[in-house]
């Protein structure tokens, strides 16, 4: 079988991931039908139907009561983390222990480090609010969630498919190459279609799924095309914090040409908004 054929077959399997999932899908479909910008549910209500789960209720609390969102004093029931956070924030942390429950059945490779996986997903998550915030998005609330799960297809592909995980490592390393670009060489795709594949298959919105999809090539993003600028951004200003002498990961440097934009000053605005002792504690308990 060659390599193509098995990123395809890989494809195909996607849809399985939502056996995974520590809750169902029609809780999920409800969750994001209800916390909608047209959904007229109550946070009663919206409460009542993660109750029900009382495993997930724990773990949301848990996340909930992290440094990370700061709160005055412990909380101790989801109308109170509810009224306190916000509908689209307990969205959030529903999303985010799905992606974690995902690495419990399966190993990853050695060199697939879990704590600076989820740090740069939280940190560039925080820091897609902040640019979509600056840009005058529509929904900064949905590019922090895009944000948050933009590499979810790497931790994926490492999962499910760990040789293939490795062998792009090595294309990464002995060529130079991005890790999307080592990708399309290996297999003909890339984390961002892998991880949007997935999302899709729970019923989540292209609103959340089409920014993440395109995250490498915002051009090609149709209707979503702005979106996906601000992941693609949010990417690589995190990896530009995180080493200053870096080379601005492409295409982020064409998108911050075409909005008129320093990458000095952006570069500065973004590591403002970040609180890397709160999100390490985070990343910290989701492993």
């Amino acid at each position: 079988m060659t390599n193509q054929q098995r990123g395809q077959e890989f494809l195909e399997e996607l849809s399985d991931v939502k056996q995974d999932l520590p809750y169902s899908l029609s809780l999920l479909r409800d969750l994001f039908g209800m916390t909608g910008e047209s959904s007229r549910a109550s946070m009663d209500e919206i409460a009542q139907t993660i109750a029900h789960d009382q495993g997930l209720t724990t773990k949301i609390l848990a996340l909930a009561n992290s440094a990370f969102y700061g709160l005055q004093a412990k909380v101790s029931s989801v109308s109170r983390a509810i009224t306190l956070l916000g509908l689209k924030e307990i969205r959030n942390l529903v999303l985010i222990l799905g992606a974690q429950a995902v690495t419990v059945r399966h190993s990853l490779p050695d060199s697939f480090r879990l704590g600076p996986y989820w740090k740069h997903q939280l940190s560039v998550g925080v820091i897609a609010r902040t640019i979509a915030e600056k840009r005058g998005s529509h929904d900064p609330d949905i590019l922090f969630t895009a944000g948050l799960l933009h590499d979810f297809g790497k931790l994926l592909t490492a999962l499910h498919r760990p040789q293939d995980w490795l062998a792009i490592r090595a294309v990464v390393a002995n060529r130079g190459l991005q890790h999307n670009q080592a990708e399309e060489l290996h297999w003909g795709l890339e984390h961002g279609l892998v991880g949007a594949m997935t999302l899709n298959s729970w019923n989540l919105p292209q609103e959340l799924t089409e920014p993440l999809n395109w995250h490498h090539s915002p051009a090609l993003a149709g209707d979503f095309r702005d979106d996906a600028s601000v992941i693609c951004l949010a990417d690589a200003m995190h990896h530009k914090i995180e080493d200053p002498q870096s080379v601005l990961i492409h295409p982020a440097g064409e998108v911050l040409a075409d909005w008129g934009w320093e990458t000095d000053e952006l570069v500065a605005e973004c590591g403002d908004a970040l609180d890397d002792d709160s999100i390490d504690q985070l990343a910290a308990a989701l492993l």
